[in-house]
This record gives structure tokens, sequence and C-alpha cells, in this order.
């Protein structure tokens, strides 16, 4: 005969029901698998961000020696459409309370600027030089590949130079050449900081515009700060690899 123990036992199961202790025991053994989930999902991430490489550890020439920082560029470096101080570089300076050179100048295409890296950059030695170039290639419908090629050369000059390199990426309305594509192929292969898209919401936005092309004052602001942050940052690390 049964004990009435058994019997309740035996009841429980037999309409569908688990007993008290026995769904306890279930709980308690799934709130330890997910506790060894939720560990060994933390454990996962925390490896992939100690082995996620950095963009700014992986930036060439990250212990220069050089001195100061180079914007170098065309008019939106200059500053055109704004006044004197209001220009990108003047900006930055002041939100990274760093001097910065401006060599900027109007109407560069990639292949002028690589004609005068070396009077305008090379023989300044830079430890950070900003290239802001490729809007006259776009404007004058030089080959996508001709670009990315005068990039390269430029960038191997600082490079070679012993200085870092903070590359800006532009958008450009084409429906035959992917200027996003290209600039983060530039950076990654050439080990430079990229920061994409500078220009986004700008060139759509008159109130931040001087012409068509051109940021104003209010525009220049804008693509300063951000650039200085990518910039701090990197400041920081460089400053950590002496």
């Amino acid at each position: 005969m049964r004990s009435r123990r058994s019997f309740a036992v035996f009841a429980a199961q037999d309409d569908g029901r688990v007993p008290a202790r026995r769904s306890n025991t279930i709980s308690r053994r799934m709130a330890a698998k997910q506790r060894l989930i939720l560990l060994a999902a933390a454990v996962v991430a925390l490896a992939a961000w100690l082995l996620w490489p950095s963009p700014y550890r992986r930036v060439a020439n990250l212990g220069s020696h050089g001195t100061g920082i180079i914007a170098f560029g065309d008019s939106l470096t200059a500053g055109y459409g704004a006044q004197p101080g209001d220009d990108y570089p003047s900006k930055l300076s002041s939100l990274i309370g760093t001097s910065i050179v401006n060599a900027g100048v109007s109407g560069d295409t990639t292949e002028s600027a690589l004609a005068r890296i070396d009077g305008d950059v090379v023989a300044r030695g830079p430890r950070i030089v900003i290239v802001g170039l490729g809007g006259n290639d776009f404007l004058q419908g030089v080959p996508l590949a001709t670009t990315e090629r005068n990039l390269r050369s430029i960038i191997r000059a600082v490079h070679a130079a012993g200085a870092m390199v903070v590359l800006l990426g532009f958008r450009f309305p084409s429906l035959s050449a992917n200027y996003d594509k290209m600039y983060a192929s530039v950076a990654g292969d050439e080990r430079c900081l990229l920061i994409p898209d500078l220009l986004d919401g700008i060139m759509a936005n008159p109130s931040l515009k001087s012409d068509e092309i051109h940021p104003n004052a209010r525009g220049y602001a804008l693509m300063a700060e951000r650039i200085s942050g990518p910039c701090r940052k990197l400041i920081a690390k460089a400053d950590a690899a002496r």
C-alpha cells in the first residue's frame, strides 16, 4: 500500500503538477544555468574588448617625436567662406588647447597638394598631420583611382617624416565612385586615424553654409567639434606611447 506521501507525489504527477521540492530544484538549476551563460557572455565581451584593435593604437608613428599639428588640405582647411580665425583649424586649436598650423590652400587637388607636401609639411617636422583633401578632385572629375593614389603618396610622405596622420573622410554625390569606401580603405591600409563623413548634415543645411560647397563659421565650428574628440584621444594614446 502506498504511503500518503507517495500517493501525493503520484497524484501531483498524474494531474500534471510538479511537487514543490522538485519545482524549486528545477528553478535553482535554471537560475544557475542562466548565471553561467551570463558569465560566459561577459568573459567573451571582455576578451573581445581587450583583443579588438583600437583605432588609436594601430596609428602609424604613435610614438612620434615631431612637434605640433598641421592641418593640410584645400579650401575646407583654409576656411574659405569665413573670417580669419573662424576656419576649422583655428576652432580646433581652441578646443584641444594646442596650436595648429593651417596649411590649407583653396583649390588644391590631391595632385597639387602632393606637389607641396615637402615644403609645407615635411620640412616643419610635425607630430600630427590632419589631411583633408578630395573635394576638388570630385568637382574636376578626377578619377577616384587617381585621388586614392595621390592620397596614399601624401600619407606615406608624412609617415616617412615620422608623423601621425588623421585622415578626414568626405561623402560626395557620385553614382560611380564610392568615396566612403576609398577613404576607409586608405586609412586602414596606411594606418591612419579616420574621421569619416565629416560634412554630414552640413552641406544640406543652408544655415551652416556660406555658398553651395563651403561651410560658414558655424559649419567650420561643427567640423572642429567632430575632429576634436578623436584628436584628443589620439594625443593621449601618443603621449602614453612615448
